[in-house]
């Protein structure tokens, strides 16, 4: 299994502090049915600064510490980084770094909202040859009150990750059923763990395919773990439709 979406190194972020956390969480993954893992730190969010060749030298590090432990997991160079005015230049000159190299770049929102040039920055993202792929929309509140604005950025080229914590029901019944009505109309493409840790904040990849097998079948658990090979390939990944999310009666969330 790949998870395209961690925060595995050490010291760089609010993820793993040490070199003992980076390897419990390792052995977490490896437990988790994990074999390759893209790390993510966060990137231009208001607290962490990570750019691209940081990340790769932590990678290269971390990966020759796995090999000299023996344990079998891959990590690979990536970053999430929040949507900001200056996205495009600092792609430019070479602080923004794609998934494992690839034309697939994170893109971090706010978590209580949705800045007003982010239709335009997508699109222009778009431009200069980069794939956006909004990560955990089922976690943000202006999508949750109004996901025709996640359904417009999608219908527009925008692919999107959940969490697995989110569709295993680790952030509540209203994260989780949300997560399922994005899967269920095709509004995202990729799960992934975004985790930060053994303990609140680990793996859930294996509890995540659990549900999505028991609430949609085979195919859906096939799509989702297919895409994590295109993605890290640097390949098309599937698609479908995207369809709006129905709006439910109120009762319907209680």
């Amino acid at each position: 299994m790949i998870d395209i979406h961690s925060h595995i190194l050490p010291g760089l972020d609010d993820g793993a502090q040490t070199e003992e956390d980076f390897l419990n969480m390792a052995k977490a993954a490896i437990a988790d049915g994990i074999t390759s893992i893209v790390a993510t730190p966060h990137h231009q969010n208001g607290s962490y600064m990570n750019s691209k060749g940081t990340i790769e030298k932590a990678t290269e590090i971390s990966n020759a510490l796995l090999n000299d432990k023996g344990l079998g997991l891959t990590v690979l160079p990536g970053q999430e980084c929040r949507l900001y005015g200056e996205i495009l230049e600092d792609l430019e000159r070479g602080e923004i770094l794609p998934l494992n190299h690839s034309k697939y770049v994170f893109v971090e929102f706010p978590s209580a909202q949705v800045p007003r040039f982010s239709d335009k920055l997508l699109y222009d993202l778009q431009l200069a040859g980069k794939i956006p792929v909004i990560v955990h929309p089922e976690r943000n509140q202006v999508f949750m009150k109004k996901p025709d604005m996640l359904y417009e950025f999608v219908k527009n080229g925008a692919l999107t990750q959940v969490t697995a914590a989110s569709v295993a029901g680790k952030f509540g019944k209203k994260i989780k059923s949300f997560s399922l009505d994005l899967i269920e109309v095709n509004l995202t493409h990729f799960v992934a763990s975004d985790a930060h840790n053994t303990t609140n904040r680990t793996f859930h990849m294996t509890d995540a395919y659990d549900v999505i097998h028991e609430e949609f079948g085979d195919d859906l658990v096939y799509f989702f773990q297919e895409n994590a090979h295109y993605l890290i390939g640097n390949q098309h990944v599937m698609l479908e439709q995207p369809k709006q999310v129905k709006k439910k009666k109120l009762f319907g969330l209680f």
